[in-house]
C-alpha cells in the first residue's frame, strides 16, 4: 500500500522485522519508546539507547509486558557527550552484529538559556544533530554489514521556521542565542543530514536507504523538559493541544514508515497529513527550500566531520576511519 492510496498506514502495516537489529536513540520515553515498542512487536531486536538506565529498565519492563518475549535491551549513551557516543559505538562494534535500522530520535528543545554539551557545542545543535552525525559515522561499519540498511533522522516541521538556514557564521549560537531559532536550525541540520547521507551513499556505493521523518505535534515531554511548564510555548501547547496534537504513538508512525515500509523512498521525508502537518495519517512531508541546498549540506557535512572528529570513509575500503 502506497501513501495516499487506500486505507491509512498503521502499525499493522509494518512488515515482519524478525532477525533485524534496530538501534533507537531517546527510546526510554515518548516517540522513541513508541518506535522501539512497535519494532519489537514486529520481531526486531531493539537497542533502547538512552542516558538514564532506570528509565531504560522501566521502558524494557513495559515493552516486555506488552510483547512477551520481545528482544529488547538498554544501551547507555548521552547524546550530549562525544565520549559517550564513542563508548556505545565501541560496544556495538565489539559485538559485531550488523545494524539494520538506526533511528536518530533523541532531542532537546528550546532550552530557555544557552547551554553547552560536554564538548562545548551548543546543547540543542550538539545533542540533536552533531552527536547523531558522530554516532552514525562510528556505526557505519555495522550499518554497511546489513543487507538492506536504513538510517532515519527524526526532524521537525520546525526546520522551515526560525532563521530557516544554517548560520555557519554562528553555528553554536554564541553571538545570538534564540531558544526557538536554535532548535529550528538543529532540526534543519537533521533533515539536511538525511538527504546528504543518501547522496553520499549513492555516490560511494554504501547501499544505505536514508530517510527522515517528523512526528507533527505529538504529546511528549519535550516541551516540559525544554522550555518548561510555565513557558509561553507550554501555555500555547495546552491551549491548542486537543485541536492540533496527537498521541506519541501516532507521532511515531512517520518514523516507523520510513524505517520499515518497502515503499519508503530513499531521501524520503514523512510526517502527518492534516492540520499543517501537525497530526493525522502518514504522508510525504514538505521539505523546506533550505534543506535542499546541496552546497550548504556538503559544507555542513565537512564542518561536522571536523567538529566531531569523525571523518567518514569514501569507500568500503576506508571503513577503518569510522571505527
Amino acid at each position: 500500500m502506497k501513501l495516499g492510496q487506500g486505507r491509512n498506514w498503521t502499525v499493522a502495516d509494518i512488515p515482519a522485522q524478525a532477525g533485524k537489529l534496530a538501534v533507537v536513540t531517546g527510546a526510554t520515553g515518548g516517540l522513541g519508546y513508541e518506535t522501539a515498542l512497535e519494532l519489537a512487536r514486529a520481531g526486531a531486536e531493539v537497542v533502547l539507547a538512552g542516558r538514564n538506565a532506570s528509565k531504560g529498565a522501566e521502558a524494557i519492563r513495559r515493552i516486555l509486558a506488552a510483547v512477551p518475549g520481545a528482544k529488547v535491551r538498554f544501551g547507555l549513551v548521552d547524546l550530549a557527550s562525544l565520549a559517550s557516543v564513542t563508548a556505545i559505538a565501541s560496544r556495538l562494534l565489539d559485538e559485531g552484529r550488523a545494524i539494520d535500522i538506526l533511528i536518530n530520535n533523541a532531542a532537546v528543545m528550546a532550552n530557555p538559556r544557552r547551554q553547552t554539551t560536554s564538548d562545548g557545542f551548543e546543547l540543542q545543535f550538539g545533542t540533536n544533530y552533531l552527536n547523531h552525525f558522530a554516532l552514525t559515522g562510528r556505526l557505519l561499519p555495522l550499518i554497511l554489514a546489513s543487507a538492506n540498511p536504513r538510517v532515519v533522522q527524526v526532524s521537525s516541521g520546525a526546520h522551515r521556521m526560525g532563521r530557516n538556514k544554517i548560520d555557519f557564521d554562528d553555528l553554536q549560537s554564541e553571538r545570538n542565542y534564540s531558544p526557538w531559532n536554535t532548535y529550528c536550525q538543529s532540526k534543519l541540520a537533521m533533515l539536511m543530514f538525511a538527504l546528504e547521507l543518501q547522496r553520499r551513499s549513492d555516490a560511494h556505493g554504501w547501499g544505505i536507504r536514508s530517510d527522515a521523518a517528523h512526528p507533527g505535534y505529538a504529546r511528549t515531554d519535550l516541551i516540559a523538559n525544554g522550555p518548561g511548564e510555565k513557558s509561553l510555548l507550554s501555555r500555547f501547547s495546552r491551549l491548542t493541544g486537543l485541536f492540533l496534537s496527537q498521541p506519541a504513538a501516532e507521532g511515531a508512525l512517520p518514523t516507523l514508515y520510513a524505517a520499515t515500509d518497502p515503499d519508503a523512498q530513499p531521501a524520503g521525508y514523512y510526517g502527518p497529513r492534516d492540520r499543517f502537518e501537525m497530526r493525522g495519517p502518514v504522508t510525504n512531508a514538505v521539505i523546506g527550500r533550505a534543506a535542499t541546498d546541496e552546497a550548504a549540506a556538503s559544507r555542513l557535512w565537512e564542518v561536522s566531520e571536523r567538529l566531531t572528529g569523525v571523518p567518514w570513509p569514501v569507500t568500503r575500503g576506508g571503513l577503518h576511519l569510522a571505527s
